[in-house]
């Protein structure tokens, strides 16, 4: 079993040869996914009409859906960031660096910035912005407080861990599946 890779309306998901993708995820059009990125098992990625975009060593972890606005925009998911199990991510932006906890939604033109923190379960509403150093949560989401230092200093640590487990992964696969991994 294979990840299933499908072309649309003319565009086909473009995949870091690095990058882990699951068997049993889907990718759709419009998709690039960066170099040591990992995208989990049953995570949907769909660009049908717009793009989506994601950054070297970002993980997008198990039964995450990544969506688009068709009308409006894509989603853009940067560098360095963890996006936690079941989580939905639509037509947003995941600046490098930020994180999203386990089963939030970040819904249309919301932005995370870099070092900014989403809360497990969090709904971050609509054209919202979480700023570097905060951590939101609640439905819908809001302000919690400031990040601590320590915090702050440890956001990535979990994108960084994850590049390396991905490997770990994809090897598994590749025997399972009877073939190299690279």
């Amino acid at each position: 079993m294979a990840a299933l890779i499908i072309p649309f309306a003319g565009k086909t998901p473009v995949i870091a040869p690095d990058a882990f993708v699951a068997p049993n995820a889907t990718i759709i059009g419009d998709v690039v996914i960066g170099p040591g990125s990992s995208i989990w098992y049953g995570c949907i990625l769909r660009g049908d009409y717009n793009p989506i975009r994601v950054g070297a060593r970002t993980n997008l972890q198990d039964g995450t859906v990544v969506h688009i606005d068709s009308r409006i925009q894509g989603t853009f998911i940067g560098d360095d960031v963890t996006v936690g199990h079941m989580c939905l991510i639509h037509a947003c932006t995941l600046e490098s660096g930020s994180f999203v906890g386990n089963k939030a939604t970040v819904m249309d033109a919301a932005l995370v910035e870099a070092g900014g923190m989403v809360a497990a379960g969090a709904l971050v509403a609509p054209r919202k912005r979480v700023l570097a150093g905060e951590l939101w949560g609640g439905t819908p989401a809001r302000k919690i407080r400031d990040l601590t230092e320590a915090q702050r200093a440890t956001l990535t640590v979990t994108a960084k861990a994850y590049a390396v487990f991905a490997q770990e992964h994809k090897a598994a696969c590749a025997a399972a599946m009877g073939r190299s991994a690279e």
